[in-house]
């Protein structure tokens, strides 16, 4: 019985699980761009790190280093791969660090000061990205583990004083180690957690297409990672401004992505085009009205001639009246996607009437249309596109099936009149685009476009457009890295120095004198 309970729940919940109108497929084809765009940004970020004063004293011998800065970084060897449950996982090893800091002795009356340049060696980055989805259905970096380490560090010790800076070597590099150590794993919290949020924040999520439409791009569960791809589910649905709870019920073919051999991968599902379609319709914004000399002439003639016989029986002030030709669409038009093409079904009525100045129209027929157009979809830098072509028409009346065979002199004008008056027009706003769910500054290029049963998948490659530090300085938070960096990193000095004592017992106990004075130099803010 239990088990039979435990079924019927799971398949409510999938019953009620809502269907994506549109996936995305990021593959590990993609990760050694976005790892060479990502690097460049990590050694900027590292750059900045800036390590606390170090002072101490040794017997007689005072001392103090600042102004350490980071001259140069060198990634030699660097790897960015999915992995699952962690998302994405990049590890560096093998790589160095150049420093430069002010030195500052005193022995006695004796002073030297001057720049020493060092080195950290061996460093070992390991860090992971954890992305998951926010309650607004934004994607976001909502974990960053690392870990970081710096095996040995080396500095160029020269100057009056330089035997007695390579006995104190021991003691300073050891230092700095440990406190660079702390560094790196903050600097690359917050470059995910803040920095690379800001620019998932350029992701859209809700905004509007026109001033009429909306599209919402809420993701529709955390984003799942295998070891080749990453797979996020959009809802991908369109919904009138005015109406902006709204929503159409998805019934179409979910859509699906198998391919890896490109960079990314866009699938869209009818259900897609349909809510856009929808949306307009219910917006009133599907009808057209012609009147005048917005009518072309030679259609304005041959309807004046084949209802020739009703405008005679009018009053002669209603018979010269300017003609009005008005194509409303009945009921939401519907997307079919097949391996063969795309098509798009539309049924409008076309009203015909004579509208005389200052008096109600007279109405001389209505009509209804069938038309299939054949869509052609585009994607061009992260706008989606579509053209339009007319490739069925067919009029016909509503009231006999006499009238449906008079009418047959009209469809060639009719039809001819959509493709040179109304198409042009509608291409024209459907070429514009949509924008999909990209980051700012990340376009595709190289779009291969593919039908299939009930959806269509767009491969293609990524093109960084602007740099990653452009986009992330334009969209950074107000509150500084550094700001954060001070108030999150705290380290216990003693203790860490305390650790790194080896060797003799007067060179641990060297250290701890380091330590103490160290710890009240920089309690005091004291400089000398």
């Amino acid at each position: 019985m239990a088990l039979f309970r435990a079924l019927f729940l799971a398949l409510l919940a999938g019953a009620q699980a809502e269907l994506p109108g549109c996936k995305i497929r990021i593959t590990s084809k993609a990760l050694e761009l976005v790892k060479q765009e990502g690097l460049r940004f990590l050694e900027q970020e590292l750059e900045t790190i800036t390590i606390p004063d170090l002072r101490g004293r040794e017997g007689y011998f005072y001392y103090n280093i600042s102004e350490v800065t980071v001259t140069e970084l060198q990634l030699t060897s660097s790897e960015l791969h999915f992995q699952p449950e962690q998302e994405l996982m990049l590890q560096i090893t093998n790589s160095s660090l150049g420093l430069r800091f002010r030195r500052q002795l005193l022995y006695w009356f004796f002073y030297d000061g001057g720049y020493i340049n060092a080195s950290a060696e061996g460093v070992s980055i390991r860090t992971a990205l954890q992305l998951s989805r926010d309650p607004n259905g934004r994607i976001k970096v909502s974990n960053v583990s690392c870990q970081a380490s710096v095996s040995r560090m080396h500095a160029a010790f020269g100057g009056t004083f330089k035997k007695v800076y390579q006995f104190l070597s021991t003691f300073i590099t050891s230092g700095m180690r440990f406190l660079l150590n702390q560094q790196i794993c903050p600097v690359l919290y917050h470059a995910g957690t803040v920095l690379l949020n800001s620019l998932l924040d350029t992701v859209p999520v809700r905004s509007s297409v026109d001033e009429l439409v909306g599209i919402d791009y809420s993701l529709l569960k955390d984003p799942a990672a295998s070891d080749s791809n990453l797979d996020m589910e959009f809802r991908g649905a369109f919904f009138p401004l005015a109406e902006s709870n709204w929503s159409l019920p998805n019934r179409a073919v979910e859509p699906q992505l198998r391919e890896e051999e490109r960079m990314v991968y866009v699938a869209f599902s009818e259900f897609f085009f349909d809510s856009a379609m929808e949306s307009y319709f219910r917006v009133g914004a599907l009808k057209l009205s012609l009147v005048g000399n917005k009518v072309p002439h030679d259609l304005d003639m041959l309807l004046r001639a084949t209802y020739f016989g009703s405008i005679v029986l009018l009053s002669p002030a209603v018979i010269d009246s300017p003609l009005k030709l008005e194509l409303r669409v009945l009921a939401p038009p519907r997307c079919t996607i097949k391996p063969s093409g795309s098509t798009v079904s539309v049924t409008a009525s076309v009203t015909i009437a004579l509208v005389p100045p200052d008096q109600p129209e007279v109405q001389l027929s209505s009509m209804t249309m069938d038309t299939r157009l054949s869509a052609k979809v585009a994607l061009r830098g992260k706008a989606l596109r579509i053209q339009l072509d007319l490739r069925r028409f067919r009029i016909y009346s509503n009231q006999s099936a006499l009238e449906s065979l008079a009418l047959i002199p009209l469809q060639a004008p009719l039809k001819t009149m959509l493709q040179i008056g109304v198409m042009p027009m509608l291409n024209e706003r459907m070429w514009r685009g949509v924008q999909i769910p990209l980051p700012e500054g990340i376009n595709f290029v190289r779009e291969v476009v593919t039908n299939h049963a009930g959806f269509l998948t767009i491969g293609a490659d990524l093109h960084f457009a602007k740099g990653l530090r452009e986009v992330i300085e334009k969209n950074r938070p107000a509150a500084t890295r550094d700001t954060w960096a001070s108030s999150a990193l705290k380290v216990d000095l003693p203790f860490c120095i305390k650790g790194l004592g080896r060797g003799t017992e007067s060179g641990r106990s060297g250290l701890v004198s380091v330590v103490i004075s160290m710890a009240a130099y920089s309690g005091s803010g004291r400089t000398w």
